[in-house]
């Protein structure tokens, strides 16, 4: 099993400094990834309920924005040369297809073919009509983005034609040189997230999860996975234990649970707090090597 980092990329302690820290410390020590986050605003006031804490408020002032995750990934490849880059996760219903194809192929041919594309739906109505984007056919859109991402990858000339977005025969370059492209982990907890990963994804990107929180979600995306005519093999699941932390004990139940990745929450106040909170996440390595 692989253990990547998932450092809280927001201001203002996420400087050039200390993001450079992270992705030499975490490369130099082992670790197999590195997952930034995305939201494009925050909200002092919201009616949506964020998912992963009882009070349904996001742990995150809105004064302590999250960096872009592209640009964010981008600098970390200028500053590595062997841990993957991935975002966990980007919002993509929210952004232009287009650009988001171009900005990731972009990094991949940059990092020489180390990105792994996170993505999800959202939780936050506010964001989505903050960036003039319609919340209620958020999943559907997610679906045909994919599809527009893929044709600009893997085609040439590339062309899409859906319900929300009509690409004429064009042509990008470069390519990823990941191929036929990038690994797409989806991200989510709900039945249809789960389906999402069964039609269209390499994986499946799950935050909170206890080891024994698994056994029911993953027999049922193996379900999903055979009506696809596809095997669990084809997918990598990945789970963010999030503020639940991370002990040898908990990386060895994953393990056993037929987890491929976990992804432990990384925060350090300063570049200088950097390598020990590396170091205090290597004995969960270690058990990973061995599992």
């Amino acid at each position: 099993m692989k253990i990547g980092i998932f450092p809280t990329t927001a201001s203002p302690f996420a400087t050039p400094d200390w993001l450079t820290a992270v992705g030499v410390g975490a490369e130099e020590r082992g670790f197999d990834s590195l997952w930034v986050p995305e939201h494009v605003v925050l909200f002092e006031e919201y009616e949506s309920r964020y998912p992963y804490s009882p009070d349904g408020r996001i742990p995150t002032a809105p004064e302590s924005g999250m960096l872009d995750p592209f640009a964010a990934l981008a600098f970390l490849a200028s500053c590595t040369s062997t841990i993957r880059l991935a975002t966990g996760i980007a919002l993509l219903p929210q952004r232009n297809p287009v650009y988001a194809a171009k900005e990731i192929a972009t990094i991949d041919w940059l990092s020489e073919g180390r990105v792994d594309l996170g993505i999800g739906v959202g939780w936050l109505r506010e964001e989505f009509e903050a960036v003039g984007v319609d919340w209620a056919n958020r999943g559907r859109r997610t679906d045909e983005y994919l599809g527009v991402l893929r044709a600009l990858w893997c085609d040439d000339p590339s062309s899409y034609e859906g319900e929300f977005y009509s690409l004429p025969a064009c042509n990008m370059f470069p390519k990823p040189v990941q191929q036929p492209h990038p690994p797409v982990h989806i991200g989510g907890e709900s039945d249809a997230a789960l389906r999402r990963v069964a039609r269209l994804g390499q994986g499946w990107y799950t935050i909170d999860r206890a080891p024994d929180g698994l056994a029911e979600p993953l027999a049922r995306l193996e379900e999903l996975l055979a009506e696809q005519g596809r095997t669990r093999d084809e997918v990598q699941v990945t789970v963010s234990p999030y503020f639940q932390g991370l002990t040898p004990d908990m990386v060895r139940g994953y393990a056993e649970a037929g987890v491929d990745r976990v992804t432990a929450l990384f925060w350090a106040a300063s570049p200088d707090d950097v390598p020990a909170a590396l170091d205090d996440l290597v004995p969960c390595l270690e058990a990973a090597r061995e599992s």
